[in-house]
């Protein structure tokens, strides 16, 4: 060291003890303050990555009933009536329609798809034989029961189908495969369409997740949190036809259009007081240097 040329021996070993002291020093608390990063952003990363963080195992949840899909103007349903006697049964059902690569054809052997009912704006079909039936507000099972009711004096052991034709949702936002979403069956939930999505990104928000749903002509909006079991009872847990899930991006997602600024926030501000300490170091030494060869 320049600051120690020229200067006794007895002097100068001290100060180059001192200066090994201070080198020591330095790279354990750089050593610390990775080590602090590190653990504070593996809890962050746990907070804001993990979903139902506060369930507790074994506990029975309770939950908000799920009532089934409900039917809307615009949607499109199937109903079959079955019973012993087909020819009593056939008046009431819409023929099956054959088709290929997606045109209709009377051709036998072709593809057969049911023709629906199309729910219209005032929530009614029109039933064969019945005449103008209301269904919107209704689940299916509540809509098979009210046409066999209707039936029963027409057809003694009839048994009644209800599915729904055009069940679907759209997943997008931070989520790996966005898309529209045919859904069998009549029961979702939000977790069976983030899957179906294959999962959110790291970059979603778990508690940033949003329910697009309109009904009844207005549209609500619905946030759900997927860390905690408080989701269970939302009423966006179990999704209706034609329900938007969006994922909204975190603050990293956000700032990528300038190269991650949140990163290189952070980075900055480590780098910046490790040199702080690195100059307070050497500027102690080069001082205590100056005074021992001052003496």
């Amino acid at each position: 060291d320049k600051h120690l040329m020229g200067m006794p021996v007895f002097r100068a070993f001290p100060l180059l003890l001192l200066e090994s002291y201070m080198k020591k020093i330095f790279v354990r608390l750089s050593i610390l303050l990775v080590l602090l990063v590190v653990s504070a952003a593996s809890c962050s990363t746990y907070k804001k990555i993990n979903y139902i963080q506060d369930a507790q195992l074994d506990t029975a949840l309770t939950m908000i009933a799920n009532q089934g899909i409900l039917i809307q103007p615009m949607d499109m349903i199937s109903i079959v009536v079955s019973s012993r006697d087909p020819e009593l049964a056939r008046i009431y059902n819409l023929p099956v329609v054959t088709y290929q690569a997606g045109s209709e054809s009377s051709v036998s052997n072709f593809n057969q798809r049911l023709i629906g009912y199309s729910v219209d704006n005032d929530g009614n079909i029109q039933f064969p034989e019945l005449g103008t039936i209301h269904v919107a507000g209704l689940n299916r099972w509540q809509l098979a029961e009210l046409i066999r009711e209707k039936l029963s004096s027409l057809v003694k052991d009839a048994v009644v189908t209800v599915q729904f034709m055009n069940f679907k949702i759209s997943v997008t936002g931070e989520v790996t495969s966005p898309g529209v979403f045919d859904i069998s069956g009549d029961k979702i939930t939000i977790f069976e369409a983030i899957s179906l999505a294959r999962n959110l990104t790291i970059y979603g928000r778990r508690d940033g997740v949003y329910v697009i749903r309109e009904q009844n002509g207005s549209r609500t909006i619905y946030q759900v949190d997927l860390r905690t079991v408080d989701m269970f009872n939302s009423p966006a847990y179990y999704l209706q036809q034609n329900d938007v899930v969006y994922v909204e991006p975190n603050k990293v997602r956000a700032g990528q259009s300038t190269i991650n600024e949140n990163n290189l926030k952070s980075v900055s501000l480590w780098v910046s007081i490790g040199s702080f300490l690195s100059t307070l170091a050497t500027l102690f030494i080069s001082l205590f240097a100056g005074r021992g060869s001052a003496n």
